[in-house]
């Protein structure tokens, strides 16, 4: 499975983006999640969806981000509003069997929000 995500940017305080993961290869029946990393700290769980559209999301996001996936698409989106500097990271997407899933990665994506 390859991810390609994209969508990041620099954006001011309370606006939105909407990340893309975009797979290819084995995708099918697999779970994608997105996952982000700030600087100086450990990489964390955002949220993932499952083949069938369960999903799951760290108690920190939820209301505020939101996952879906366009299997016909093979893309799974994020779109996160309300956007606050704290959520400045690099943003990756991964794909697996597992859930949430951790086999294949992307390159990330950075989002940047300022003050």
């Amino acid at each position: 499975v390859q991810l390609q995500a994209s969508g990041g940017g620099l954006v001011q305080a309370g606006a939105s983006l909407r990340l893309s993961c975009a797979a290819s290869g084995r995708t099918f029946l697999t779970s994608v999640g997105w996952f982000r990393q700030a600087p100086g700290k450990e990489r964390e769980f955002v949220a993932a969806i499952t083949w069938s559209g369960v999903t799951s999301y760290a108690s920190s996001f939820k209301g505020r981000f939101t996952i879906s996936r366009d299997n016909t698409k093979n893309t799974v989106y994020l779109q996160m509003n309300s956007l606050k500097h704290e959520d400045t990271a690099v943003y990756y997407c991964a794909a697996g069997t597992r859930f949430p899933p951790d086999e294949y990665w992307g390159q990330g994506t950075q989002v940047t929000v300022s003050s």
